[in-house]
């Protein structure tokens, strides 16, 4: 394979990855009770595959051992938390078996990787501890070697990981007690094994079953567990010249727990539960340069989680909504329709700044209720908006077609937390349906459309997507988008005013005069490229 085929390779198994970690990332939070129960593995696994992305996405092609330097690098500076830094290390040591392969991976290679990454990560951890992502991932080496003899596909091998992986996971209350005491599996393995399933995923071309019930939520007993003896998670990379990682780690060993060095000569990682970052991060000043410091309270965490997992469910809307919204006015106005709190998550986006699926995975995974309503209020997000929701299988999800700010507004009107996503979705597709919505913007060309010859910097009036008026009088273009949008009968007149708004006092009053028992409302939207948007029912 050419060296661009190998970087679009790469970008393809990182994506499909990091697309499976956030759409559990929050019930892996939730799982996580050891080595302290701060609720954080699943984001800290996701933002480390996440700075890989990034890297991956940015990178020039170029051989293969600099591709895998490049992603284990990426996994290092990236890495946040325990399992974070520990996927980092699982990370290289696959890196380093690929980087010296000269044709396509199949399993024997796939099975040296992985015994890599096993080894790797076991080096990594002071004390290793069974019952963890390092059984998972010496279970998936040692499942690899077995069958790495039968001659199969990469895809089928990968598929059958997850599920001896799913299998590994399930068993890691029987070799930790601390998981067992508390009903759940291990958070860092379970995180491992949806990494794996993206993986087998994109490899396949196929969806590869979700995680049994027997791993995929946290029982009662989760809940109240007993406090990291320690208050700060304390992550930060020392670079030099000829770092001892042995003599750094013996050092830090005296000033806490959960310690975990990793890395080279140039740079290390460090990670450790302690009550003074300051004396941490004064070692690391002591033999280098420090950078990337991240200090998190982790009693703070372990309090937040306790409250998440305390939610009464008769207490928790049984749907929410994740809106896609440009301007801050337009966000204020979406989170105030939308009651209770926490009952609507609303992502940035619009005409031109659409938003990644993975984001609005992001959104779902964060609603406190049982099922979603998307309303992606532009059509170029309705793809997106239908990825996201597929990925989701554990939360169901309906989308209501909206394709503008003033129909999702209206749509949110009908919306309510004590219906099933279904049941408000169609609420909510009627009352989008009965808008006639508009926009009034400034073209950037010369253009003739629907009979209308316009310049550039002109007015530009369209009702429900449709070219009206134009010109260069503001009062005169949205007037006639107006009129356009009352053909029919309508009681409510709402504007939507952008990021640089027209003045509009002209414009109220010859509204007042020609439609007297209309009722106007204006509002500061600040959406951008569109100074006015318009919508009528």
């Amino acid at each position: 394979m050419s060296a661009e085929g190998d970087l679009e390779l790469v970008r393809g198994l990182v994506g499909a990855a990091l697309a499976s970690l956030e759409a559990s990332r929050s019930r892996i939070d939730d799982l996580n009770v050891y080595p302290v129960p701060d609720g954080d593995t699943g984001t800290n696994l996701t933002l480390t595959v996440r700075a890989v992305a990034e890297t991956v996405a940015s990178a020039e092609a170029g051989d293969r051992p600099a591709l895998a330097h490049a992603v284990a690098r990426s996994a290092l500076m990236g890495a946040r938390g325990n399992s974070g830094v520990i996927l980092s290390q699982i990370v290289r040591g696959v890196a380093d078996v690929l980087a010296e392969a000269t044709n396509g991976i199949g399993p024997p290679l796939a099975a040296r990787a992985l015994r890599g990454a096993s080894d790797a990560a076991y080096r990594a951890v002071r004390r290793p501890v069974e019952g963890t992502m390092l059984s998972v991932i010496r279970e998936l080496a040692e499942e690899a070697e077995r069958r790495a003899v039968e001659p199969q596909p990469l895809g089928d091998l990968l598929v059958e990981l997850v599920r001896h992986g799913d299998e590994a996971v399930a068993r890691t209350p029987e070799q930790l007690d601390v998981l067992r005491e508390a009903g759940v599996v291990d958070a860092g393995g379970a995180g491992l094994v949806e990494l794996l399933r993206g993986l087998a995923g994109a490899v396949t071309g196929e969806t590869v079953s979700a995680a049994p019930a027997a791993v995929a939520s946290p029982g009662p007993d989760a809940i109240h567990l007993e406090q990291s003896r320690y208050r700060y998670c304390t992550v930060f990379v020392v670079e030099g010249d000829a770092l001892d990682r042995d003599e750094l780690e013996a050092q830090l060993d005296a000033f806490g727990d959960s310690l975990v060095v990793v890395g080279d000569e140039a740079a290390l990682k460090v990670h450790v539960h302690t009550d003074d970052p300051g004396a941490a991060l004064s070692l690391g000043t002591a033999v280098g340069t420090i950078e990337g410091v991240e200090i998190a309270n982790m009693h703070e965490q372990q309090e937040q989680r306790k409250r998440r997992l305390s939610l009464v469910p008769s207490t928790r809307a049984k749907s929410g909504v994740v809106a896609v919204v440009a301007g801050e006015g337009n966000r204020r106005l979406f989170e105030t329709l939308a009651e209770p709190v926490g009952t609507i998550r609303v992502v940035a986006g619009g005409q031109i700044a659409n938003p990644s699926t993975a984001e609005l995975v992001a959104a779902l995974e964060a609603l406190e209720a049982d099922e979603a309503i998307i309303l992606p209020n532009n059509p170029n997000v309705r793809l997106a908006a239908e990825h996201a929701a597929e990925q989701l299988e554990w939360r169901p999800a309906e989308i209501v077609p909206t394709e503008s700010i003033p129909a999702g507004l209206a749509a949110l009107v009908a919306y309510d937390g004590t219906r099933g996503a279904a049941e408000n979705a169609a609420e909510m597709a009627g009352a989008a349906a009965a808008v006639a919505t508009g926009e009034v913007t400034r073209a950037s060309r010369d253009v003739e459309l629907n009979g209308l010859a316009i310049r550039s910097g002109d007015w530009l009036g369209l009702a429900d997507g449709e070219a009206v008026a134009g010109g260069d009088d503001f009062a005169d273009v949205t007037f006639g988008v107006v009129t356009r949008l009352l053909a029919q009968p309508r009681a409510l007149l709402t504007l939507l005013t952008g990021a640089e708004p027209p003045p509009l006092d002209g414009l109220l009053e010859r509204l007042a005069a020609a439609y007297p028992e209309l009722e106007v409302e204006v509002h500061e939207g600040g959406q951008p490229h569109y100074p006015l948007l318009l919508g009528a029912e």
